[in-house]
């Protein structure tokens, strides 16, 4: 039989299965995060008719050797993992990675790994994907602090969470007093603080002018009752405070704890114009529960309470691996690590090579249409040409078997 028929049917079939692979890639045009495949072929082993020849000294020269190929098979079918566009969603848990790695996500059985960061809530309040399959990173603790070199965990977000109320412990100070002012001038201030309760006070500072030149006096009391502090505070000839910078005071609250503040004046100044002395921050804050989360660049999930406080809640996982390409396809948008992947490097997003997240955006498909068109042209061009060479093998045999006609 003629070489040439097996040669002509290796290209079909071959480039059948580089036309399926190209079907494939344009079929998934509008998949999250696809990834486009691409076939490479190779020749298969060639038949030696006669092997090579050396030069002979004083005689003939070499002679290269005389083979024939025995057709084409596929070298590769790789994954390419070439950066898609982004397409935004204003969805605040639609998440789109830029740069290298994976989303982890697991089933509770085996973890998987995905591009595709189109992710919602259930009803347990996880993380997952539109298979639910649970997004993995790592929790925050009651302090809101997030350690990534802790397991994997399911990432939740506690929807209806509640932030117990904080005590007012700090207050500071900023502005000016009137370095004009005569003794006995006064200036008054108030603002809101907080007990261990979460209820709301106000705390009122009366500064007074002193007799003596650059020195002030300062009382605090709380809702109009006594006075829980008070003290000096001296300005130099620079304007700035000089000394008394720290104040303290203590209020009993009826059914709270004490209040015990601590108040920075230290960036307080006395120049001469009006004053303008204000309680530029306290620490303290009422109850409040979970109203909105936001999520950062580096994957970090966190919550806004009603009170106006926020903390963080989670922190989402990416994975880089030595050769992405090695990684086996699951369908539904999946990927598993496989014995030429390489084991997976896990870590928060922007470190050790990994990508940054995109929050409210979708990694769209890389597959170039025009690309595809044309690979498709050529491949059912390289079709064409080994049908041809079967038919025209088939005559040639034909015409071999006329002869004994």
């Amino acid at each position: 039989m003629m070489r040439s028929l097996f040669s002509g049917v290796s290209g079909l079939k071959n480039h059948q299965t580089r036309m399926d692979v190209i079907g494939n890639n344009i079929a998934n045009v509008n998949t999250v995060a696809f990834k486009a495949s691409r076939v490479t072929f190779e020749d298969i082993l060639s038949q030696t008719i006669e092997g090579a020849r050396s030069p002979q000294t004083g005689g003939a020269g070499g002679v290269n050797p005389k083979q024939v190929g025995l057709g084409v098979r596929i070298s590769s079918i790789d994954t390419l993992f070439t950066q898609g566009g982004l397409q935004t969603t204003d969805n605040p848990t639609d998440f789109a990675i830029q740069g290298d790695g994976f989303f982890v996500v697991s089933d509770g059985r085996q973890v998987y790994y995905t591009r595709d960061g189109a992710f919602k809530l259930s009803a347990d309040g996880a993380l997952v994907n539109s298979g639910g399959l649970r997004v993995q990173g790592w929790l925050a603790d009651a302090n809101g602090v997030i350690d990534t070199t802790k397991a994997l965990q399911d990432i939740f977000i506690p929807v209806g969470a509640q932030m117990k109320p904080k005590a007012t412990e700090n207050i500071a100070f900023e502005g000016n007093l009137d370095a004009n002012a005569a003794g006995g001038a006064t200036w008054v201030t108030s603002a809101q603080v907080y007990d261990s309760l979460g209820n709301v006070h106000t705390l009122t500072v009366t500064f007074t002018k002193t007799a003596n030149a650059n020195e002030w006096t300062w009382e605090a009391t709380l809702d109009g009752g006594g006075v829980g502090g008070s003290g000096t505070i001296t300005f130099g000839t620079d304007g700035l405070v000089a000394s008394g910078g720290t104040g303290t005071a203590t209020f009993a609250i009826p059914g709270a704890n004490a209040l015990n503040l601590t108040i920075d004046f230290s960036v307080l100044t006395q120049f001469g114009g009006n004053p303008s002395a204000y309680i530029s921050s306290q620490d303290g804050y009422e109850a409040g529960s979970l109203d909105m989360v936001t999520t950062d660049s580096n994957g970090v999930i966190t919550g806004i309470f009603t009170n106006g406080q926020s903390k963080p809640l989670a922190q989402i996982a990416l994975a880089t691996f030595p050769n992405p390409g090695g990684l086996l396809k699951q369908g539904s948008n999946l990927y598993q690590i496989s014995n030429n992947s390489g084991l997976p490097s896990i870590g928060p997003a922007n470190s050790g090579g990994r990508g940054s997240i995109a929050v409210g955006a979708l990694e769209m498909s890389n597959v170039d249409l025009a690309q595809e068109f044309t690979n498709m042209i050529v491949t059912q061009r390289g079709f064409q040409a080994n049908s041809r060479v079967i038919t025209t093998s088939d005559e040639m045999l034909q015409d071999l078997i006329n002869i004994k006609r």
